[in-house]
Parts: structure tokens; C-alpha cells; sequence
């Protein structure tokens, strides 16, 4: 079936895959994440990456995901754009796309319209980016690989985009184009995959790790040029990252992830000055500041949990110095804890006392 120039089809239109329109709830919202669960099978038995994840991703926002190793931050990225392993499955949820006044149920979509909406209406840069690029391709052919592939292959009008967005990084763009990937830093590899991310002006772009294994000088160049990027092209970004300084400086809401699921969600100051969640709060406590009094670091004790046997009630209890019996016996939701703060915590308020107490002392 022959693609509409567009991208997606026109939602009056029946196609395979059971590919319907919703109602629109709010014009403002771009990607809507109701309770999603996803699995992998194993060996050892199902292990719950994603539990019941639900969150909204405004227009041009940023929204950063942190938590340690493990926590289920990327395969939610991945499931956001339906390229999780064979082994794993989504077992339920939905994942909600708007744009022009329609929506779209991701998980829905049959196969010609989620090539489309990959890239050109959602588009990611995957973790280890640096190896991402096809070693014995030109940088050029990979870009026209990808306007082609969505049918987009008007050379002089996908050069000339290819052109601006290199620019817009920061790179010689007649240089980096006939340049072969090895013949460019690791640096220069980075701002290539953000600027090709960018080519199809998709409306979400997710960003896994963006700045793993790069030097500072050149995390500090990355982080000018999402800035930049973001102000200029008006996307919306995920920052999916254990970077905890990376997530300050360019997120407006914060996620932290545990075990799967979010345990506190919050505007990026609030949760950064202000955790409600025990967890939330060992996460800053164990990175070291460069501003302000010197401090000792505490790392969280314990490990995190094996997801496969997961323990019971608030699965962070055996290692929050805040639990007792009932933590051990159910699994809070996230509750409003402050205006657009949320924390799944009994003892959020506990959390506060302690933060204020020393912040007066």
C-alpha cells in the first residue's frame, strides 16, 4: 500500500493492523503513555522491565528518565517506537500519538505506518551511538539511505536539510558528508546522529545516554547543542540517562525509574531540591557537587532488584532506610505529594521533614 506523503495516513482511512483514530484529549500533549507493561522471557522465568508506566509528554517539552542500570529506562524508550527484542512483548497499555488533531495508537499501527512514524514523526539516537553508523557507507549515502527509506529521496532538497542541520551542530557539513564514519571523533559521530535524528523534523526525539563515553569538553558541547536545537526546532524530548547533571540541564520534568516502574515524577527543580521519594533522594545524595558545601557521598545500599522475583509491597524497601511492615506488604501509586509533583511513598512527608530540617540547620 503506497505511504501518504505525509507520514501517517489520514485517520479516516482503514488499514491493516488495527490502525484507529482516538478522541483528542488535550491539544497540548504530545505522546501519552497509558499503563504500559512490558516483558521479557527468559529462562529463569518473565522478567518485568516496564510495569504499569503511565506519563504525558507535552509539546516541545523535555523529560528526562533517571535511575540506576536495570531500572527499565530504555526498553521503555524502545517501546515508545515498537523496536524491543523478539524476546520481550507488550503485554499491555497503550502508547498515544498526537499531532494535527489525531491521534494514534502506536501499538496499533500496521507495518508501512510505523516505518513512517519512526523517524519522521518519532525519532531515536540509541545507546553506544558511536557505533551506530554504517562503517563502509559515506555519511552522505547513510542520510539519503534514511529520506529514501521514508520517501523523502529528493537529493538537492535532502542535501541542502542535511547541509543546515550539520551546521546547526556545530560540524563542516561539506566535510562530514563525504567522510566516511572512522574518519570523524567520537564527538563528531554524536552531533552526525543527532543531526540525522533531525532530518525528517520528527515532533519527538529520544535520546538514550547521548553522552556516554565522551569527554567533558564535548558533553558540553552536546548539551549547547540540544539547547540550542531545542529552541530552534521546537521538538519534544525524551533524555533517557543516569547523568544526573545532564538531566538538570536540560530537562524540564523528571522521571525516576525503579524496578520497572516511575516512583516519582516532578518539575526538574522540585526534584532535584525537593525529592519525595527515599529513592529520588539517594540518587542525588551519591553524586558529588562541584557548587556549594562539601559534602560526604552515600551510596544506596543493597542492590537493585532481581526483576524476575521481585520483592514484595514497594520494591525499594529493602533498601530504604524509611521502610517498615507496611512498605513490605503493598505497592504504593504515585500520589500528588505538591502541585505537579507525584511520588509513589508512604513516607514522602518523612522525606520532607528530613530535606527541610537540614536545610535550616
Amino acid at each position: 500500500m503506497e505511504g501518504h506523503k505525509g507520514g501517517l495516513r489520514p485517520p479516516n482511512q482503514v488499514i491493516k493492523g488495527g490502525f484507529a483514530p482516538l478522541t483528542p484529549r488535550g491539544a497540548d500533549t504530545t505522546l501519552s503513555v497509558q499503563d504500559l507493561w512490558v516483558e521479557y522471557r527468559t529462562r529463569r522465568g518473565t522478567v518485568k522491565a516496564v510495569r504499569g508506566v503511565s506519563l504525558d509528554l507535552c509539546r516541545g517539552e523535555a523529560l528526562a528518565l533517571i535511575g540506576e542500570s536495570g531500572s527499565g529506562k530504555t526498553t521503555l524508550g524502545l517501546s515508545l517506537i515498537r523496536l524491543i527484542p523478539r524476546s520481550a512483548r507488550i503485554r499491555a497499555g497503550r502508547v498515544i500519538y498526537r499531532r494535527d488533531g489525531q491521534e494514534y495508537d502506536v501499538l496499533s499501527l500496521g507495518s508501512e505506518d510505523l516505518r513512517q512514524f519512526r523517524w519522521k514523526e518519532c525519532a531515536m539516537v540509541f545507546q553506544s551511538a558511536l557505533n551506530a553508523l554504517n562503517p563502509v557507507l559515506k555519511v552522505w549515502d547513510q542520510v539519503y539511505d534514511t529520506a529514501s527509506a521514508h520517501r523523502q529521496a529528493y537529493a538537492h532538497r535532502t542535501r541542502q536539510r542535511a547541509l543546515d542541520l550539520l551546521r546547526l551542530v556545530q560540524l563542516d557539513p561539506e566535510r562530514v558528508l563525504r567522510s566516511y564514519p572512522h574518519e570523524l571523533s567520537g564527538g563528531m559521530r554524536q552531533r552526525v546522529l543527532l543531526a540525522m535524528s533531525l532530518l525528517l523534523d520528527p515532533q519527538v526525539l529520544i535520546l538514550d545516554e547521548p553522552t556516554t563515553a565522551l569527554d567533558v569538553l564535548t558533553q558540553r558541547a552536546i548539551i549547547d547543542v540540544l539547547r540550542r536545537l531545542r529552541k530552534e526546532l521546537e521538538f519534544s524530548l525524551i533524555l533517557i540517562s543516569h547523568d544526573l547533571s545532564l538531566a538538570a540541564e536540560l530537562a524540564d520534568r523528571v522521571a525516576t525509574m525503579y524496578a520497572g516502574a516511575i516512583v516519582e515524577i516532578g518539575d526538574v527543580y522540585e526534584t532535584f531540591y525537593r525529592p519525595r521519594h527515599p529513592y529520588t533522594l539517594g540518587l542525588l545524595r551519591a553524586v558529588p557537587t562541584v557548587t556549594g558545601q562539601m559534602r560526604d557521598l552515600a551510596s544506596i545500599p543493597g542492590c537493585p532488584p532481581d526483576l524476575v522475583n521481585m520483592p514484595s509491597g514497594c520494591k525499594f524497601h529493602p533498601r530504604c532506610p524509611y521502610a517498615d511492615s507496611r512498605c513490605q506488604e503493598e505497592e504504593l501509586e504515585l500520589a500528588q505529594v505538591g502541585r505537579g509533583h507525584a511520588a509513589a511513598c508512604f513516607h514522602w512527608q518523612q522525606v520532607q521533614y528530613e530535606l527541610e530540617a537540614r536545610e535550616g540547620a
